[in-house]
């Protein structure tokens, strides 16, 4: 649902540029209804798929400068209405990116926060305990605990907007709390070692879990195959599942805690090869992401240049308007 608070003077523009569009549908104005800013209230359900080129004529109006679009999802709409405006709108809802939508959900996963750290640490240790005691389960525990796929995710997004803020937002995030997670998983394995609670063969009984510091020919393969499955989720807004699966096939986390751990150990060889395997993952992930947008990116443009006339739920032919300007940081 597509809500403008918009200033007065700017609600008959808003309301044409409504009209104008073919995927808006239930119209709502509530005059004076808006306190601060003062003005009215207007809105509309819109098919997803004409979301993002609706916001750009709205953000060319300045509603969001002298006022507020604010975006909310519609599970259950039942409209013939709406239904006729669904098909209207060009392109399937399910493939439709909507950039402020992405930016605002990538740019809140890509803050170095102290969830972010705790949760990271504790993964890689988990990783750390997975590899040594060869327990492929808890190594798998720990690829779905670690929440860096948000950073990663949103460094893509900087990448393809051009957004310094997000990008160093994101690799800060990265770095820092990697940088932590290894430095507490290091201590740990001192500990451990010192206690002599870590096996005396855990470092040559890896049969389970060679993956986690062997860099193999499909490593950046399936790398890049989570980060296309990854992004292509977060841009159709699709639930927390298929994120899950991507967080399981990559090597990140693990790969970092035992990194940490055979340094201490002592086992450089192996320590260079799990950081190896980590840089691999992280790059493959991003360049992924990167792509899948690009890709995105490059259909919306071609629709909007497209110049076939699209007609509204009421019959009415609708020429596309010029494209939008780009976000902020695009």
């Amino acid at each position: 649902m597509l809500c403008p608070a918009s200033a007065e003077g700017l609600t008959d523009r808003v309301l044409a540029v409504l009209d104008a569009e073919p995927g808006a549908v239930h119209v709502v104005r509530l005059r004076g209804a808006a306190v601060d800013p003062p003005g009215d209230v207007v809105e509309a359900d819109v098919a997803r798929e004409s979301v993002d080129e609706l916001l750009g004529s709205l953000r060319a109006l300045g509603c969001a400068d002298r006022g507020g679009m604010v975006l909310e999802t519609l599970d259950t709409v039942v409209s013939a209405a709406a239904d006729r405006a669904e098909a209207a709108a060009p392109g399937e809802g399910v493939d439709a990116v909507v950039w402020d939508e992405l930016l605002g959900r990538t740019g809140a996963q890509a803050r170095l926060s102290v969830t972010f750290v705790v949760m990271l640490t504790i993964a890689c240790l988990l990783g750390a305990i997975g590899v040594v005691t060869n327990s492929p389960v808890t190594v798998v525990g720990a690829m779905v605990l670690g929440p860096e796929f948000g950073p990663l995710a949103a460094l893509a997004v900087a990448v393809v907007r051009r957004d310094g803020p997000l990008a160093r937002s994101a690799a800060l995030a990265l770095a820092a709390g990697f940088a932590i997670a290894l430095v507490v998983t290091a201590l740990a394995a001192a500990v451990a070692d010192g206690s002599a609670l870590i096996p005396d063969d855990a470092l040559t009984n890896l049969t389970g879990v060679e993956f986690v510091y062997q860099v193999g020919p499909f490593s950046l393969v399936i790398a890049l195959l989570a980060g296309v499955a990854g992004m292509v989720a977060l841009v159709a807004g699709e639930g927390s599942g298929v994120l899950v699966g991507v967080f399981i096939s990559v090597t990140t986390v693990p790969a970092a805690g035992f990194a940490a751990v055979a340094a201490v150990l002592a086992d450089w060889p192996r320590a260079a090869g799990s950081l190896v395997q980590l840089l691999v993952n992280v790059v493959g992930i991003v360049l992924a992401g990167v792509i899948v947008l690009l890709i995105v990116q490059g259909s919306r443009r071609r629709r909007s240049h497209g110049g076939t006339p699209r007609a509204r739920p009421d019959g009415r032919s609708v020429v596309p308007d010029a494209p939008p300007p780009e976000v902020p940081g695009g």
